[in-house]
């Protein structure tokens, strides 16, 4: 249940709180006091769409905080829960949950569980086809709740052997052709009969190619050049023999000199060596240009080097050896799912007889509860069809369906027209769900629209009703469901340094038969007072 509501900023409200009950809390007041914004707020912190028009005048931000009591939530903190929105005019928005950051997403799902709202947005979950499963699960009781546990045991259990099957290759044309790609791409490296540094060579030889007339030339002209040096040198040994006896280091200078020949000859020969190996092969250039177009095209393909390449190829062949052994695992995970798949389908079939029961029930539940609201010649139907594939539910579709006058075809709840039927239509389907629902608090603005006299009497009574369970929310023009509230509150608006102002109260007992004759009458007169004390004493 909400304890206590925190408003800031939104509208005409300023800054304004609340201390909320468990039962029946009915919102009454002043027109254009707020009470409408007050549900807005509670919508805006339940994750809907926020307007920064709705943002008070002069102020940056709006703040809603709500404290709930919430025992068997797992979120909650000794029982209780603190959910928070603030909304900024640059379009900033800022959710938490107990403090905790959280997306509008996260706190929409959150409070998806928490509050069912139906206003003049139609945003409850009794609208969305996809919860109604779920209201008759619910409504059926132990016996479908307990076998669906089991069953989605199973289903969790089947998807993963399907997970696995699929990436076992179980599919037996997905398995070929998983295996032609990886034998084409191991045939394709292993045709190529590469080898590590084979590239680098290459490209070292390609390069000599390339350039084979400049290196050419620069081999020629070196030799040309020591053979230049090696007569001049050859020269200067003469000259220095010839003083060589007349001082000992003109002897050893001739020695160096000597040794400087000779070297000098050595590489002459080498250069000339070099020269001579050098050749150079129009169709070796072609064939290494042709190899290297190759050992560029598997890199693309498999790897940044050839190292990389023929990783990729051993990884390959374990991959094609593990396919080719999976046969015998995947038949064993067949056969797992073949008798998974019977133990669904049993159980499901279960399912579907007692939904078939249980929704029997209800519409007959709901039908009274329609009768009761003045809406006798409406039919509720809960529409079941059998689908093919498992999913997390059986194999049920299930949809509310409603005729609201006798000779019309059923229409999905959503379709219906009339704000004042689908209050009623909507009332009836919680009352008779008011013991299965799990949602904790219902919030009802402006229920009343488009009724009044015996069935707003009935709106009361089965407001009143759902109380007993659930925390119920609910703003009002109708004395006669006002006079069925637990707990009354009163709003009204006030002017404070030029500004309006929402402001709210909870009403005691001569306070709440002073407002039953106030929306009765208009004016609070002795006659309409005692009306009041009637419409009350019978609540």
């Amino acid at each position: 249940m909400i304890t206590t509501l925190h408003i800031k900023n939104i509208g005409i409200i300023d800054d304004l709180s609340v201390e909320l009950n468990s039962g029946f809390n009915v919102f009454t007041g002043e027109t254009g006091a707020g009470k409408t914004l007050i549900i807005d707020a509670i919508s805006f912190i339940s994750g809907s769409r926020f307007s920064k028009e709705i943002i008070r005048k002069g102020e940056e931000y709006s703040f809603i905080e709500l404290n709930l009591f919430l025992p068997e939530n797992e979120l909650a903190i000794d029982g209780n829960v603190i959910v928070s929105r603030e909304i900024h005019s640059n379009g900033r928005n800022s959710c938490k949950i107990n403090g905790r950051l959280v997306t509008v997403a996260e706190l929409k799902e959150f409070m998806n569980s928490v509050i069912d709202i139906h206003g003049q947005n139609d945003n409850q979950k009794i609208l969305n086809s996809k919860y109604h499963i779920k209201y008759l699960d619910d409504f059926a009781g132990k016996e479908l709740l307990d076998i669906q546990k089991e069953y989605k045991d199973l289903f969790y259990k089947y998807n993963d052997l399907k997970r696995k099957l699929k990436e076992n290759l179980g599919d037996e044309k997905e398995k070929q052709r998983r295996l032609d790609l990886l034998q084409y791409e191991f045939d394709e490296i292993d045709k190529a009969k590469l080898k590590n540094g084979e590239e680098e060579s290459l490209s070292e030889k390609r390069n000599l190619f390339i350039n084979f007339e400049k290196i050419s030339k620069g081999l020629n002209d070196t030799n040309e050049n020591i053979s230049m040096s090696v007569e001049t040198v050859n020269n200067s040994i003469k000259a220095l023999e010839k003083i060589e006896s007349f001082d000992e280091n003109y002897s050893k200078k001739l020695e160096e000199l000597k040794n400087i020949y000779y070297e000098l000859e050595e590489f002459s020969r080498d250069i000339s060596d070099l020269d001579s190996d050098m050749f150079y092969d129009e169709n070796e250039q072609n064939e290494i240009e042709e190899r290297l177009d190759l050992i560029f095209s598997l890199k693309r393909k498999y790897g940044n080097s050839i190292e990389e390449i023929l990783d990729y190829k051993n990884k390959i062949e374990e991959e094609i050896n593990r396919i080719n052994n999976l046969d015998e695992v995947n038949k064993k995970i067949k056969k797992e799912i073949e008798t998974i798949t019977n133990q669904m389908k049993e159980k499901a079939d279960k399912m579907h007889n007692l939904r078939l029961e249980a929704s029997e029930i209800l519409c007959n539940k709901i039908n009274v509860e329609l009768n009761d609201l003045e809406m006798p010649n409406s039919k509720f139907i809960i529409d079941i069809k059998e689908i093919e594939e498992f999913n997390k539910t059986g194999l049920d579709n299930i949809n509310f369906l409603i005729s609201t006058n006798l000779g019309e075809d059923a229409k999905e709840l959503s379709k219906i027209a009339s704000g004042g039927e689908m209050s009623r239509i909507m009332l009836a389907i919680k009352t008779a769900l008011a013991d299965t629902d799990s949602t904790p608090i219902f919030i009802f603005d402006e229920i009343d629209t488009g009724i009044s006299g015996k069935a707003a009497k009935s709106v009361g009574q089965k407001l009143k009703l759902i109380g007993k369970n659930h925390q119920v929310i609910c703003i009002t023009h109708q004395p006669s469901i006002a006079a069925k509230g637990d707990y009354n509150y009163f709003i009204s608006k006030a002017i404070n340094k030029q500004r309006t102002h929402t402001e709210i109260r909870k009403l005691d007992e001569d306070e709440i038969i002073d407002e039953i004759a106030r929306i009765s009458n208009g004016d609070v007169t002795d006659i309409a007072k005692k009306h009041a004390l009637e419409l009350r004493k019978s609540a």
